[in-house]
């Protein structure tokens, strides 16, 4: 009897599992949210996004997927999907600028290296001293010009990478405000704004990439502009130095040089004998005069970084009229040629006043340089 009334218990437990299970079946939705009886049944009001979503998604802080944000059948569900997809293909865009940029700083770190090992063997052989016009020198310098010619082309890249860059800015604020706007639009069901908030995170993520890389294009560009056009300069020095087989530095450009205004008194000498900076006597030829000059230009411009400089060129006076008027011709050839060496030395135009005399006590014509 015993055993028989346990028997009877379990089969009692037995069919109410059963029945437990085909009540639920029938008197509770499925988890598709379909009537088990077949009649259709309106979607709950939290129905929407079954795709995948980070950790973080129930915080309302989730990346939305491509397979995210499935339709909840309103008007903003739809607005939602729409934005989302404009943001992957921006996503996508801002993606391939940033691989753009750093392939851009490799070229350029590359083209600087091979630019500073050609001018470092330029500089050494100038050094220890060669001949005027080296045709290996000449070479190099050729292939370092063309090494900051490339440079250049490639600063040009990334200004236009800034410019396109600067384009899906305005792309994303018009994604998020848009996504802002979508708040106040009627008929939406609470998963929308839930789907509306990460969509938000998800763009502000994305300006402040777009930000950033604005920013680092824009540092890139300056930095490189400045170095390139100082560069150049001391290209235009290196090229003086080749030709003429000696060592002389870097261009007197490369410092911060300020307006300074010519009084009538500064170029009087304030009342009194100046002594002049270099003197240049054209007595033969072919003076060497262009490393003094460059001495002693860095010289004053070391000691006193707002200098001022005037040149002055003496024409000799002794002997008839035509000859001093053919002296007079070619003190200006030669003033000229000291101008255009200091010129070509990197000392701005507006640094240096000219002016012509004459005098019945020299033999030659001289270049005076005063400082002032």
């Amino acid at each position: 009897m015993p055993l028989r009334k346990t028997f009877a218990a379990i089969a009692v437990a037995t069919l109410l599992i059963g029945g437990c299970s085909y009540s639920d079946d029938t008197l509770w939705p499925s988890l598709t949210g379909g009537d088990p009886a077949g009649n259709p049944s309106p979607p709950p009001a939290n129905a929407g996004n079954t795709g995948t979503m980070s950790g973080a998604s129930a915080a309302g802080a989730g990346v939305i997927t491509t397979s995210a944000a499935e339709p909840t059948g309103t008007f903003v569900g739809q607005k939602v999907i729409e934005l989302r997809n404009q943001l992957v293909v921006l996503q996508q865009t801002i993606a391939t600028h940033n691989a753009q940029v750093q392939q851009l700083r490799q070229e350029t770190g590359t083209a600087s290296d091979r630019y500073h090992s050609l001018v470092a063997a330029i500089t050494a052989r100038l050094q220890v001293g060669t001949t005027p016009g080296n045709p290996i020198l000449t070479n190099q310098l050729n292939q370092a010009q063309t090494e900051l010619d490339r440079m250049s082309v490639q600063v040009g890249r990334m200004n236009a990478e800034s410019n396109a860059v600067a384009s899906d800015s305005s792309m994303a604020a018009y994604i998020l405000e848009s996504s802002r706007t979508a708040y106040g639009l009627s008929g939406a069901v609470d998963e929308d704004h839930r789907q509306l908030a990460i969509l938000e995170d998800e763009v502000n993520k994305t300006v402040v990439s777009i930000d950033r890389l604005l920013n680092d294009l824009a540092s890139d560009v300056s930095r490189q502009t400045t170095y390139i056009s100082r560069e150049r300069a001391n290209m235009t020095v290196l090229s003086v130095a080749v030709k003429n087989g000696e060592m002389y530095g870097q261009s007197l450009s490369n410092r911060a040089f300020t307006t300074v205004p010519v009084t009538a008194m500064q170029q009087q000498g304030q009342g009194g004998a100046r002594r002049p900076l270099v003197v240049i006597r054209f007595d033969n030829p072919n003076v060497e005069y262009e490393q003094a000059l460059y001495t002693a230009l860095k010289g004053a411009l070391d000691r006193k970084p707002d200098a001022v400089f005037d040149l002055v060129a003496i024409a000799p006076t002794k002997g008839g009229a035509g000859q001093n008027a053919v002296k007079s011709t070619t003190t200006k050839r030669h003033a000229d040629q000291v101008l255009r060496s200091m010129s070509n030395m990197g000392l701005p135009g507006n640094r240096v006043t000219t002016s012509q005399t004459s005098s019945d006590t020299l033999d030659a014509t001289e270049v005076q340089i005063y400082v002032r």
